[in-house]
């Protein structure tokens, strides 16, 4: 990189971590926070739907996994995906597309008559889920000031609990309430189609991504709007001229080279071990509880109920989350979550009784996502500018592998030694992802990476 371009580059990042948190930052944390809510909402609702069209279309074990595992082969295309996107056409505009492909295909899931139609519409929304999150945490913390950058993308993966527990609500009102109920639990989850315009409209391109793309003056623009909000002193204005920036890698193999190249190769290999083991872990339990509640005798109100119950724990464990990653720091932070999930799920594989399975299942959900939002805060962290979205989707790409795998792995393993030995085998996922995020680099209070 030139001098002059480490300058120009230095004194944007600088603008921007040395803003105080302003109404600005907050419409760009709300705005992109409320997709990812509408994203959970549409995940947590799957678990539901699946437990009721088992019943209502006589669904084998194996073909209601595939309900939940197709989504995830999408998500999994999607994050890779999405990356790529957004690192070439801007945040934004991606997370707008991302908003629009999930919503539409969820509202037309309500009007499916059979599974071969439902199964095909539930790949369209993985790849809209998919390629919004990595593009989302990636757009926010290209926002935050590096000094509360963790504990903002903490806070925007806890909207992922208000997602999660509009789903429970919705499961345990609507879709009980009528034969058709699925169908109009499908049909909420079309919202986001709506909500795509206004993110289109009313949320500002990253600054960042668009002095890397060259254009500087509009770069100026939407920091200065953000100084403005703040009352900050205004900074000398920019001619506009264009700055050299160090050519980035356009092709998909370059990038991918570059993610393995030799400053990054460690990082990104922990990175996609973390991301790989919570989701295993993650969408092997919580898409399957209702069904396994049913099984053990509960009816589906009932069960539809305590998993309402265990959702609640998650905003807790955001909270915490989001206090103790700017005091911890990302790793240890992380860590201590996934160890705190791993003894969680053994407890909750051998709870019996309504009381020990509710209070297991808190704790699982608790310390679970605060370990998400950690995950989430230290990902766009790991790479550049350049890199940061394609190497948080594809991160999150190897992670939906597991997702795929997961809810598949999950019957046979019921069979083979029911809800413990299931819960054994998540515990141990958890441990070895505890034990990556060692590897990883911790950025607290540090500017990112703008190369």
């Amino acid at each position: 990189m030139t001098d002059a371009a480490t300058r120009a580059s230095s004194a944007l990042s600088e603008r921007l971590d040395r803003l105080p948190f302003t109404r600005k930052h907050l419409r760009v944390l709300t705005g992109s926070g409320i997709g990812w809510a509408l994203d959970a909402m549409d995940v947590g609702l799957i678990s539901f739907i699946i437990a009721a069209l088992a019943a209502q279309w006589s669904l084998t074990p194996t073909e209601a996994s595939w309900i939940a595992s197709v989504g995830f082969v999408g998500m999994a295309v999607g994050a890779s995906v999405g990356g790529l996107l957004a690192d070439r056409f801007g945040r934004r505009q991606v997370f707008a597309l991302t908003l629009l492909v999930y919503g539409l295909a969820t509202g037309a899931s309500a009007l499916v008559g059979g599974l071969a139609a439902l199964l095909v519409l539930r790949f369209l929304v993985g790849l809209g889920l998919g390629a919004e999150l990595p593009v989302a945490s990636t757009y926010v913390s290209e926002f935050a000031p590096a000094r509360m950058r963790g504990r903002l993308i903490v806070i925007l993966e806890a909207f992922w609990a208000i997602g999660w527990t509009l789903a429970a609500l919705i499961g345990y009102v609507v879709i009980p309430a009528s034969e058709d109920g699925w169908r109009w639990a499908f049909a909420l989850g079309a919202i986001p189609a709506a909500y795509a315009l206004i993110v289109r409209w009313g949320l500002p391109e990253s600054a960042r991504w668009l002095e890397r793309r060259g254009r500087f003056t509009q770069a100026d623009s939407v920091v200065r709007a953000f100084e403005d909000a703040a009352g900050a002193p205004a900074a000398p204005p920019t001619d506009g001229r264009p700055t050299v920036l160090p050519a980035a890698a356009t092709s998909l193999g370059e990038r991918l080279g570059t993610l393995w190249s030799a400053e990054f190769r460690v990082r990104t290999a922990c990175l996609w071990l973390v991301w790989f083991c919570v989701n295993f872990s993650y969408y092997g339990a919580f898409i399957w509880i209702p069904s396994i509640l049913v099984a053990q005798g509960y009816d589906l109100v009932r069960s539809f109920g305590f998993t309402l119950i265990i959702t609640l724990a998650q905003l807790p464990g955001y909270a915490v989350a989001a206090w103790l990653i700017e005091v911890w720091g990302r790793r240890a932070t992380l860590s201590v979550f996934l160890v705190g999930s791993a003894v969680s799920a053994i407890f909750f594989g051998t709870a019996s009784g309504a009381g020990a399975i509710i209070a297991a299942g808190m704790a699982l959900s608790f310390f679970n996502l605060g370990a998400w939002g950690a995950l989430y805060a230290v990902t766009p962290e790991m790479y550049p500018t350049s890199l940061r979205a394609t190497g948080s989707g594809w991160a999150a790409g190897a992670g939906r592998i597991a997702s795929i795998v997961a809810p598949l792995v999950v019957p046979p393993l019921l069979v083979a030694g029911g809800a413990p030995v299931l819960f054994v085998v998540f515990a141990a996922f958890f441990a070895v992802a505890a034990a990556a995020a060692w590897g990883l680099v911790d950025r607290r209070g540090v500017a990112l990476d703008d190369r």
